[in-house]
């Protein structure tokens, strides 16, 4: 099964090269990485991924993730599309793993991703010392040490890494692109393609790690895409997605949140969306 790696960018030049030189130390190289850029050029001198490397340009405002996963899986070439986020370095054995997995099961493979403090990758990549610097999500649950092991749970899905058939993310078609900007898009795809009947597996071996970038928590910087997106997700499945950060906007007086709607109180203000970044990485992981 020949696997395509699939990514988007916009800005993150460093963390696209880590991302390359991963890749260019597979044990099993994909068949190509497709980028979709969400900006208007790509990056140059980046680093050989030692694959063939497909450029295709999706700009616009707000950022958008669905329309440059769904432009990206109709360019690839390969039988499965390994998507992974530019923030992340995909240990040696990550493509080897998922496609093992794929040719053994039809499912949706969802990968382990430890968190990097800053400065891990100075002086290039060393994964003992990822290993060792990398911190567990303490919301995901463990990761097989072997094999797969079924997640029901199709909420899950971790946009970070996964891969699916390419055949399986098409029968669905793919991400709905009314979703812009952040939040709600992977939820939604992830529904849908259990109800399709796709089992979902968390993949032992496919372990990536998550470069270090300051975060907002919660993301008050992306308040208004999180309640549209969030409204048309509750539209399309009658319930609620990011219930995380819904709340969290409750708490702050900044919503009215019920079963059925939410209603704006009032938007954040810029001290607040500032202050959000101070401590946020303690916060994400408390």
């Amino acid at each position: 099964m020949q696997a395509s790696a699939l990514t988007l960018v916009r800005g993150r030049r460093e963390h696209l090269a880590n991302l390359m030189e991963g890749l260019a130390l597979q044990t099993r190289r994909p068949a190509e990485l497709v980028i979709a850029w969400m900006q208007d050029e790509p990056f140059a001198d980046l680093p050989d991924p030692g694959c063939p490397v497909r450029h295709l340009l999706v700009p616009g405002d707000p950022m958008p993730l669905a329309l440059a996963r769904n432009r990206a899986a109709a360019a690839a070439s390969g039988e499965l599309l390994v998507f992974l986020d530019v923030d992340c370095i995909p240990a040696p054995g990550v493509v080897a793993a998922y496609a093992a997995a794929a040719e053994a099961r039809d499912g949706l493979f969802l990968g382990e991703v430890l968190y990097l403090p800053a400065g891990a990758t100075d002086g290039g990549l060393d994964f003992d010392r990822l290993d060792r610097l990398g911190r567990v999500h303490p919301a995901k649950p463990p990761v097989p040490a072997r094999g797969l092991r079924e997640e029901p749970d199709a909420g899950e899905l971790w946009g970070l890494s996964f891969a699916l058939a390419r055949a399986r993310y098409a029968g669905v078609g793919g991400m709905d692109e009314r979703f812009a900007g952040y939040g709600g898009e992977e939820t939604d795809l992830a529904l849908r393609l259990s109800a399709s009947g796709l089992p979902f597996f968390w993949t032992a071996g496919a372990r990536c790690y998550h470069q270090h970038h300051p975060v907002r928590v919660p993301p008050l910087h992306h308040f208004d895409h999180i309640l549209r997106n969030a409204a048309l997700f509750r539209e399309r499945h009658g319930r609620w997605c990011m219930d995380y950060w819904l709340g969290q906007f409750r708490d702050a007086g900044l919503i009215d949140w019920g079963d059925r709607e939410i209603r704006l109180l009032r938007r954040p203000s810029a001290g607040e969306i500032e202050a959000s970044g101070h401590g946020a990485a303690e916060r994400l992981f408390s």
